[in-house]
């Protein structure tokens, strides 16, 4: 996808402006994470324990990142709780970058709508 970061920015911005009269000002991305998470888990919002919050965040970001070819879902547990496995190596990327290729997955995903 790679876009330019003005133009990432602004896409991002939009993105949070639609989460906000449902989710309330103040999201950032490990929040955004989350709710993709607990959207692709399927089982609506509960309580989560401190290690299955992890995991829910777990399960977006592997969601986002096999768009992109790095994942590959491989089915679900018993429990429901989907699994992938890693299918191209993720690119050794600084801290920034990383959170540049989350952003655009995240606007990737919510552009789908």
């Amino acid at each position: 996808m790679m876009l330019k970061d003005e133009e990432l920015e602004n896409k991002w911005n939009a993105v949070l402006k639609k989460l906000e009269p449902t989710f309330g000002e103040g999201l950032d991305m490990q929040a955004v994470l989350f709710l993709i998470g607990v959207q692709e888990l399927g089982k609506g919002y509960s309580k989560f324990k401190k290690d299955e919050k992890l995991n829910v965040m777990h399960v977006a970001i592997c969601t986002l990142l096999s768009k992109f070819g790095y994942y590959e879902f491989e089915g679900l547990d018993a429990d429901g709780w989907p699994h992938w496995k890693s299918s191209d190596k993720l690119p050794h990327l600084k801290p920034a970058q990383q959170h540049t290729l989350m952003r655009e997955a995240i606007v990737e995903y919510f552009s789908e709508d």
